[in-house]
Formats: C-alpha cells, sequence, structure tokens
C-alpha cells in the first residue's frame, strides 16, 4: 500500500496563523518570492490537499502551474466547489456557513454547466498524472434523510470518472453506516475518515476503510472550545497534536494495508504551521523519510522535530 501524508492548503499568507516567517521564508526574503510555496512544500511533501477550489471553480491555466511547480510523483486531492455540497452556496463567491438548524433542509443547487466546468480545471492535474482524490466536503447541517441520500447518489454518478472521497459530518450517516457504506460502495467513494471535536450529533466513526480502491483521512484537530466560534476563522484550527495523539492513525495506517491500495493522511490543523508539524512527526511514526529542510525558526517553535528532521543551514532563502 502507498501512504501519502500531507496537508490540507500550502498557502497561509496573512492572519496569525500564517506560515510565512515559520515554514516558509518571510516575505521579501531574497531568493523568495510569491508563489514559490508550493515548490517550496513540494520538497517536504508528496502530496496536499487543494482547498482553494472549493471557493473558486479551478482554472485550467492554474492546475497546469500546479502540475509544473512540483515534481513526478505529487499528488494533488483536490476539494469539490461549495455550490455542489453547501446550499446557501449558489455563486462562486458566497459564504458557505456550517448549517446547523433541524427540520427540513435546502440542498445545494449547482449551476447546469458546473460539473463540466470544475473538470475542465482539473484535468491538466489528470493530464499530469498528479491528480490524488476528488474531496466532496458536506457540512454538518447535510442530514441522512431520502432527498439528501438521492442527491448525493446524484452527486457520485455526476464526478464517478474520479477517485471519490466523501467527507459527512452528522451523525445521521452514521446512525445507519450500513447503508452510508453501501451507497458509497456503489461508487468505490472512500468515507473519509475524519478527527475533531465531537459532539452530540458529530458523525461517529472507527477508522476503518469501505473500500479497497483508497483510504481517506482529515486530522482536524481537537480545538473544541473554538470549534464554532472562534474569535477568527483560523482558530478553529489552533491546535496540536502530540506524538502520543498521533500514534493510533499511524497505527491505523499500517494495520489497513491487506485492505486498500493507497492511503492519504491529511492535517488540516493548519494555524502557525501546526499541521506541517504534526504531517513531519506522522511520516517518521509511520516510517517513512520526513524530506526536505526545516528553518531555524520552525524548529524553535516547535523543537519535536530536530530529531526528526534536517535543519536548513544558515536558514537561507
Amino acid at each position: 500500500m502507498s501512504i501519502r501524508v500531507g496537508t490540507c492548503g500550502w498557502s497561509y499568507p496573512s492572519g496569525r496563523g500564517t506560515w510565512n516567517g515559520i515554514f516558509y521564508p518571510p516575505r521579501g526574503t531574497k531568493g523568495f518570492r510569491a508563489g514559490d510555496e508550493l515548490a517550496y512544500y513540494a520538497e517536504h511533501f508528496d502530496t496536499v490537499e487543494v482547498n482553494v477550489t472549493f471557493y473558486r471553480p479551478p482554472v485550467a491555466a492554474t492546475a497546469a502551474r500546479w502540475a509544473r511547480q512540483t515534481p513526478r510523483g505529487f499528488e494533488f486531492s483536490v476539494k469539490l466547489h461549495q455550490q455542489f455540497t453547501h446550499p446557501m452556496a449558489v455563486g462562486r463567491d458566497a459564504p458557505a456557513p456550517e448549517a446547523r438548524t433541524s427540520g427540513r433542509r435546502a440542498l445545494p443547487q449547482a449551476t447546469p454547466d458546473a460539473a463540466d466546468e470544475f473538470r475542465a480545471g482539473l484535468e491538466p492535474l489528470a493530464a499530469a498524472g498528479k491528480l490524488g482524490a476528488l474531496l466532496v466536503q458536506f457540512p454538518a447541517g447535510f442530514h441522512a434523510d431520502e432527498s439528501s441520500i438521492d442527491y448525493l447518489a446524484g452527486l457520485l454518478r455526476t464526478f464517478r470518472d474520479y477517485p471519490l472521497a466523501v467527507e459527512l459530518r452528522h451523525r445521521s450517516w452514521s446512525d445507519d453506516g450500513e447503508a452510508t457504506s453501501h451507497l458509497l460502495d456503489e461508487s468505490r467513494a472512500a468515507w473519509v475518515q475524519i478527527d475533531e471535536p465531537k459532539f452530540r450529533m458529530s458523525i461517529r466513526q472507527d477508522l476503518a476503510p469501505n473500500t479497497e480502491r483508497f483510504y481517506y483521512l482529515r486530522l482536524h484537530g481537537r480545538n473544541a472550545a473554538q470549534w464554532w466560534s472562534p474569535d477568527a476563522p483560523e482558530e478553529r484550527y489552533n491546535y496540536l497534536y502530540s506524538p502520543e495523539e498521533l500514534r493510533p492513525f499511524a497505527a491505523v495506517a499500517r494495520t489497513i494495508g491487506p485492505e486498500v491500495r493507497k492511503a492519504y493522511l491529511y492535517l488540516n490543523n493548519h494555524f502557525a504551521a501546526k499541521s506541517v508539524v504534526n504531517a513531519a512527526v506522522l511520516k517518521h511514526q509511520l516510517g517513512q523519510s520526513v524530506p526536505g529542510e526545516y528553518r531555524e525558526t520552525m524548529l524553535e517553535g516547535y523543537p519535536q522535530l530536530r530529531a526528526i528532521v534536517t535543519p536548513q543551514p544558515g536558514n537561507l532563502l
């Protein structure tokens, strides 16, 4: 089995949780320009989850540039645009808040040509052999009822040509886990396993794979205090897993080896590059090499990395 470990997103240029000056050199550093982040990231990991496509459908020219900036064998897992998954996202830049309502719920309303537009934007990655999975992420308010199940089945058919990973967050999907697994299995879609703060209506999962095609795990952090009402959106993901908290996920990844062909493990606790730290630690726990060089500023902030990574000499770049 091939196990790939990476982070959710690679560009966090502003805010208290920026990666600039921590994982990346500060803006304005000689030899490092805006736009160099992806190539720098790809020196450290062989996969990344693309989040920007949730807010804006991919553009072929941009996807082609991503393919050029990364080495052979690198893979992008791409998040599906919010108009397919969030009922309030009716336009490209519409907000997509977490729905926490009860009763009859609206379903997403994608524009007629949206699927073709999204496919066209992905084509350069697919042509380069660098498209991993297509992540279909639903909000917490997407319940398992007859209309939602029918909608999900139709969406799986629409994008059946891609390896699909489906993230469901509401407990109703795990309350009838057998039916949910059957629905996903018909499309050979991976049921995304997630680690996040658990509330009464949060989905319950056992981290087991549902299809031999591939496995998909997302670690969002456990910042329960700011999960629903963060001071700023990035604060939700302000959490650093301890090595002890990561070991069960490494153990699961090793255990499922005979059951699946490949696995993607993504860290989404991106505040101040904490996802980078945890991704490096998880790779080490899996017995994988931890490539690339790490800046002294990052090693000072996260000393647990010193024993497993290569320091960057003189912090050049």
